[in-house]
């Protein structure tokens, strides 16, 4: 854990709090061809996106099932050909193969793909607390999916399943050092008390565990303005443009929770989510969980005729019960 957050206060009351993320890792691409690259290997219309903006996405295989979700934003205008056109946030343990991947299409296009050196946070903020952060940081956005360049690094406002604000923010060492008064704002969180509001929030992070396995459909994607039908060919799209142009999307991904202060959130990604009254065969997987106070958040894709009257089990029929509960976003037609 970078410094900077160790000089964060532990405190859980009356400020914004910070949950430094290492499971996190950001990725460029710089060049010339670096949008138009990315633009045929995306579900996300790359160059299309807006310098204020950031947008999820997914990177699938042939048939049209996800190696990686990311959340990506364009970088700043620069002339030189080795500047960063295009940045992204992947999971840790999947950056490595998605790098060594992407690379083997590169051919001739003018592009280099990297890890960089940044680190990634998750701030949340009741409005009070938000004000109180921007006195320091600066104004923040405040629309899901909206982004800012401030000197302390770059902030891209976060959906939300409540009335709290959240943001990622994504910062060099060099402005972490010069950010000291911003720790005097914040409080330290832990990194599963943000991803429990990620999934509450219905934001599907793809692992390693769960590559390969579902198509952009079964985990809302194209419900969270991941997925654009507009803009032409991607590895895979034949099959997610087939899915969505004949209707043909019968999973989804939901959310619930599961009472056991036993399980580890983290050790669930794949495992397979049973209906106690139909004990055959398992029903759905888990995309992602999250341990906090607790209690165990479960994103997890399944039919939809499971829901909502499904007595839906973890890891078996008699496993422990999941508790579903509404999405910020209707998955329903």
């Amino acid at each position: 854990m970078h410094a900077f957050y160790s000089s964060i206060p532990v405190r859980a009351e009356g400020c914004a709090q910070c949950a430094p993320l290492d499971d996190l890792l950001v990725i460029t691409a710089a060049g010339a061809d670096a949008l138009t690259f990315l633009h045929g290997q995306l579900t996300q219309d790359v160059t299309g996106l807006t310098p204020d903006a950031a947008r999820l996405a997914g990177y699938c295989t042939a048939k049209g099932r996800l190696l990686a979700t990311l959340v990506m934003w364009r970088g700043a205008a620069a002339d030189a050909d080795d500047a960063p056109q295009l940045y992204a946030m992947v999971r840790q343990d999947l950056s490595q193969a998605l790098l060594k991947r992407l690379s083997m299409f590169v051919l001739r296009a003018k592009v280099k793909l990297a890890a960089a050196p940044l680190q990634v946070a998750g701030v949340q903020a009741t409005p009070d607390q938000a004000a109180a952060l921007e006195a320091v940081a600066g104004a923040l956005p405040r629309s899901p999916w909206q982004r800012a360049d401030l000197p302390s690094g770059t902030w891209i406002a976060a959906p939300t399943a409540d009335a709290r604000l959240r943001w990622w923010w994504i910062a060099s060492d060099e402005q972490l050092a010069q950010s000291a008064p911003l720790a005097q704002a914040l409080g330290l969180a832990s990194a599963e008390h943000w991803h429990a509001a990620d999934l509450a929030a219905g934001i599907p992070w793809i692992a390693a565990a769960t590559q390969d396995v579902f198509i952009p459909q079964t985990v809302n994607l194209d419900l969270i303005q991941g997925v654009s039908f507009t803009k032409g060919c991607y590895p895979g799209q034949e099959v997610v443009a087939r899915s969505h142009y004949r209707g043909t999307v019968k999973r989804r991904m939901a959310f619930g929770t599961v009472a056991d202060a036993s399980l580890r959130g983290a050790a669930l990604a794949g495992v397979d989510v049973f209906d106690a009254a139909q004990p055959g065969e398992p029903i759905g997987r888990v995309v992602q969980a999250a341990s906090d106070q607790g209690v165990v958040s479960v994103l997890f894709e399944t039919t939809l005729a499971a829901l909502p009257e499904g007595d839906l089990r973890l890891s078996a029929a008699d496993g422990p019960r999941i508790a579903a509960a509404p999405l910020p976003y209707s998955i329903t037609p």
